[in-house]
């Protein structure tokens, strides 16, 4: 099986989270404001492995399993284009974009032989997949593999900080583990959003003070972008709350 694809540059797909590495996260702070978004798997599932490999792997009180995708993330509203979105559907950070744009549109939060869906442009989005377009897939196998390969490796090196992060997090918020087995639940599955400065103390090189000086202005920023809109109900209250954390860390910083 050979699959085609070439991105057009339409934007289309510049909109809503996007899932970062640690170290994007921390480069692009200054851009995009930040949460960590922990989606997990119920046993069984064809990734279960792979995320917990990744991820962290969490035991239920009735003893199964589930693997937990923890991605730090670009929270931004689905219907929400990025920030750095030209109104003519450029890039305007080409050359300094985050890996998961780079890869796009593979992932490695997948293993390799189950990306073809991937390739399947969504409704809306202007992706070449005709015969002009060039070969990228071949037989479960991505024929360019740089993008793919240094975004994988990344996650594989976080996974150290991941974690523990996971194990500490579960012991410190207790609710956590209801909210992460309520979600495994739904058909479709979900997700729970937990704020970024909660990693913060498990980066030993970052400095907090620094951090926030970086991260608030963006925090404020999109609060004035999504205060009194209802559809935004949900982010403007955790960007108010993020901000808050920030502001706490600003002022011990000073």
């Amino acid at each position: 099986m050979e699959r085609r694809f070439h991105c057009t540059q339409c934007g289309h797909c510049c909109k809503g989270w996007l899932p970062l590495t640690l170290d994007d996260a921390l480069s692009h702070a200054g851009r995009f404001p930040l949460a960590v978004i922990f989606s997990p798997l119920r046993q069984g599932a064809s990734l279960f492995d792979h995320t917990a490999r990744l991820g962290a792997r969490v035991t239920l009180r009735n003893g199964k399993e589930l693997a937990v995708r923890i991605a730090p993330t670009a929270y931004i509203p689905p219907e929400m284009d990025c920030p750095e979105l030209a109104d003519d559907g450029a890039c305007k950070i080409y050359d300094a974009r985050p890996s998961r744009c780079r890869t796009m549109p593979f992932s490695p939060y997948r293993e390799e032989d189950q990306q073809a869906d991937l390739l399947v442009p969504r409704d809306g989005w202007e992706c070449d997949v005709s015969e002009a377009a060039e070969p990228v897939y071949r037989d479960g196998k991505i024929l360019d593999r740089s993008d793919f390969d240094f975004e994988g490796a990344a996650l594989a090196r976080q996974a150290a900080i991941i974690q523990p992060y996971a194990d500490w997090l579960l012991q410190s918020v207790p609710n956590l583990l209801a909210e992460l087995t309520k979600v495994s639940k739904k058909r479709l599955g979900g997700h729970v959003v937990v704020s970024f400065v909660s990693l913060i103390p498990r980066l030993a090189d970052v400095d907090a003070a620094l951090f926030a000086a970086r991260q608030l202005p963006v925090l404020e920023r999109f609060l004035e972008m999504t205060a009194g809109k209802p559809a935004y109900r949900e982010y403007h209250q955790r960007y108010r709350e993020y901000a808050a954390e920030l502001a706490r860390i600003s002022g011990a910083g000073g």
